[in-house]
This record gives structure tokens, C-alpha cells and sequence, in this order.
């Protein structure tokens, strides 16, 4: 039994594979032995597709939060978050977090937009989902500066020393696709080291699928590759981890049920 703990399956392109049918689609996943699926928001103009696919199938939760590459004319206020955050089956904030590879100039209110997100999840005792993306170390300065309870380092491709301040504040290590690259060297020593008690998988879906489908459209049921990569890497059975990472999930989302 495997948890995908962060995909966009709203924004999985239907058509190549599954002549446009979500049916297809989940019957994959059921039959990968994927029994949950953390659809993570980007952007809120996505909610209410999300909201559907939460409201059709059990096995998917939600997150909501705005990804640090969208621009947005006006900044959604606490309480309106805060309204989306006590909805059912809406279980984490986020993606957030800091990401200077996709923008320039002035980015302070991408540091403000975190620091939002932070304060909220505090103040509802729910995890953060933290993209980082050529800024690790102000995504930990802020992070430590706001005192984030609760985290998911998701998608991790960052060295051993930024994994390790994110595990003395207790927070989750996620590992994506990236981890079964061959080149991955940095994501493949934290994934060699990372407590278990403290690693998730994901697949990022439909981005980042692993080997070996690396470079087409990423899935919820390639999570199992990620996976086995991890236990390959670290000497381990497939179920072993499995069932750990599922068990890390449950622990961190326990209104989850399977």
C-alpha cells in the first residue's frame, strides 16, 4: 500500500492515455496499490476542480495555498484562506514557500505570501507544504523566523545540510521522482540518511516522473518507483517502505482514513 503524498491530478492531462477518462485513470491507481492522493493546490483559481475530484472519490485529500511562481493582482485575505482551510477533506496549506529560479526583481512579497501561509497553518495546526527552489536558505530563515510547526519539505532535491535544519524543526522530507535519477547524487545521499520516521514520497504528478518513464507525464501510480528507488538506495524491501512512508502520512494526517 503506497500514499502519494503530493500530485496535481487536477491538472493531469487525460487525453493521451486515457481518452479523456478519469475512470482510467483512478482504476490505475487502485490497481498500483495507491490507496490516497494529497492533490496539493497552486493556485486558487483550481479549487473548485479540486473540490470536485475531492467530493467524487474518498481517497483523495486536498491542500490549499498559492505556489510562490503565481502572480496574483490581489492577495487573498487570512479569513478567506482560513474559511477553505476548515472545509472538509482540506488537510494541509499550500504549496508554498520561495522559488528564485522563475522570478526576478523584487520578490518580497513572495517572502510575504509565505510568511501568510506560515501564520496560518500555525494558527489551525495544519502542516505547511514548502516548495523551495533556488532559495533554501531563506525558505529555512523564514521558516525558523516564524516558528512553521508543521512541514513537508515536498520534492526535495536540496544537500544534506539544508535536510538537516529541516529535520531539527521536525519537519517531513518528501522525495519525488528525482530520487530515482541516476545523476541525483545530493537527493540520493539525503534519501540514504533521512530518519524514516520522517520521509514521504510523491510523485509531483504530472511533473518529474521517475525512471523509468523519466521525461513523460507523471502519475500517482509511479509513486510506486519512487519508492522502490528509495529502498534500493537504502538496502531496504519495497514494502518496508511502503509501509513506513504510509505510516508517516497517517501520522502527520490522521483525519486520513484508508
Amino acid at each position: 500500500m503506497y500514499i502519494d503524498s503530493h500530485c496535481h491530478i487536477d491538472t493531469i492531462d487525460l487525453t493521451p492515455e486515457f481518452n479523456g477518462d478519469i475512470e482510467l485513470l483512478m482504476a490505475e491507481i487502485e490497481q498500483a496499490k495507491v490507496s490516497h492522493l494529497l492533490c496539493v493546490c497552486i493556485d486558487l483559481k483550481d479549487l473548485a476542480n479540486i473540490q470536485a475530484l475531492v467530493k467524487k472519490y474518498p481517497n483523495i485529500s486536498y491542500s490549499v495555498g498559492t505556489h510562490p511562481n503565481v502572480t496574483l493582482d490581489n492577495e487573498p485575505s487570512d479569513e478567506f484562506l482560513i474559511s477553505i482551510a476548515k472545509a472538509p477533506k482540506c488537510i494541509a496549506i499550500g504549496e508554498t514557500g520561495l522559488d528564485y529560479y522563475r522570478n526576478e526583481g523584487c520578490l518580497d512579497w513572495q517572502r510575504e505570501r509565505f510568511r501568510q501561509h506560515i501564520r496560518i497553518a500555525n494558527a489551525q495546526n495544519m502542516p505547511l507544504i514548502i516548495h523551495t527552489r533556488q532559495s533554501a536558505v531563506d525558505t529555512v530563515k523564514i521558516l525558523r523566523e516564524s516558528a512553521a510547526e508543521q512541514a513537508i519539505m515536498h520534492c526535495f532535491a536540496e544537500d544534506w545540510q539544508i535536510a538537516s535544519q529541516c529535520l531539527e524543526f521536525g519537519y517531513y522530507i518528501s522525495l519525488s521522482g528525482i530520487v530515482s535519477f541516476k545523476n541525483a547524487h545530493q537527493v540520493h545521499e539525503v534519501a540514504k540518511k533521512v530518519p524514516l520516521d520522517r520521509l514521504l514520497i510523491e510523485t509531483d504528478s504530472p511533473y518529474l516522473a521517475p525512471m523509468p518513464y523519466r521525461g513523460k507525464q507523471n502519475r500517482p501510480s509511479w509513486v510506486v518507483h519512487v519508492c522502490q528507488a528509495i529502498a534500493d538506495l537504502r538496502g531496504m524491501k519495497v514494502e518496508e517502505v511502503a509501509k513506513i512512508t504510509t505510516d508517516n502520512f497517517l501520522s502527520l494526517f490522521p483525519s486520513v482514513t484508508l
